[in-house]
């Protein structure tokens, strides 16, 4: 019975921490010394916590980053102005050279919803959502322009820009304002204007004449007086109506 208990002590005391083997001693149990952890082995144990929560941060850094705001978020004008800008598009606009993945020979007929959902970035993304410094701005008229026809003034479809739905309803709502604003033109339809259609003189608008004096028994118009109506329709109306007169 003294030598299982005695290997009991052995097992718990290898498998748990010293503070058991100081309560088994204080009970009167034989236990085993243990050889503790080296210092070497516990500098190296918290080297690599250290590089392990270095890392996961710097993978959190990497991770907001995307999200986190561009040196132009205050100022998205001044992006196509940079040297950056010019090296990465030219005098393109930004469309210009993107091609969407899809499937088969025959391109889709929309463009995809949105291009980042959460976390989780598609593949090819729009030509705004791939570039976290083209922030559409109803002032970042310049980056408007690359989106309206200049000949026609219409904005041009989705389809031919591949701009996602969700950037191109920001992109509509910015033209408009800038449009609101008077940062960009607005082209509206000629009117040809003819003094007749505004004048007092037109028939719709004359004068109402006088009234003459009346008698009694007299119609206002005299016109109204020498009206006969039809015997034969007058009593196909009676016919038709007769349970309603009185």
């Amino acid at each position: 019975m003294a030598a299982s208990m005695q290997r009991i002590g052995i097992v718990i005391c290898r498998t748990f921490p010293v503070i058991l083997q100081r309560n088994l001693q204080s009970q009167g149990f034989r236990v085993w010394k243990i050889t503790p952890i080296s210092t070497a082995s516990v500098q190296w144990v918290n080297a690599r916590a250290s590089s392990s929560s270095s890392s996961s941060s710097s993978s959190e850094d990497e991770t907001e980053t995307p999200k986190t705001l561009s040196r132009y978020a205050e100022s998205p004008w001044q992006y196509l102005e940079s040297e950056e800008y010019i090296e990465r598009y030219g005098s393109k606009p930004i469309w210009s050279d993107y091609r969407r993945n899809h499937k088969g020979g025959i391109p889709p007929q929309k463009t995809r919803k949105t291009c980042i959902r959460g976390d989780k970035i598609c593949g090819n993304p729009c030509p705004i959502c791939r570039d976290a410094n083209v922030i559409i701005h109803y002032k970042n008229v310049n980056l408007l322009k690359q989106f309206i026809s200049p000949h026609t003034g219409v904005v041009y479809d989705p389809t031919r820009t591949g701009v996602c739905m969700k950037q191109q309803k920001q992109l509509n709502k910015a033209i408009d304002t800038a449009r609101d604003h008077g940062l960009l033109p607005v082209q509206l339809p000629h009117v040809d204007y003819s003094k007749e259609d505004y004048s007092n003189t037109h028939c719709a608008v004359g004068q109402t004449p006088a009234p003459s004096s009346l008698t009694s028994g007299e119609p206002w118009y005299p016109w109204y007086g020498r009206l006969e109506p039809d015997e034969r329709e007058l009593a196909r109306v009676k016919r038709i109506y007769k349970a309603y007169l009185k």
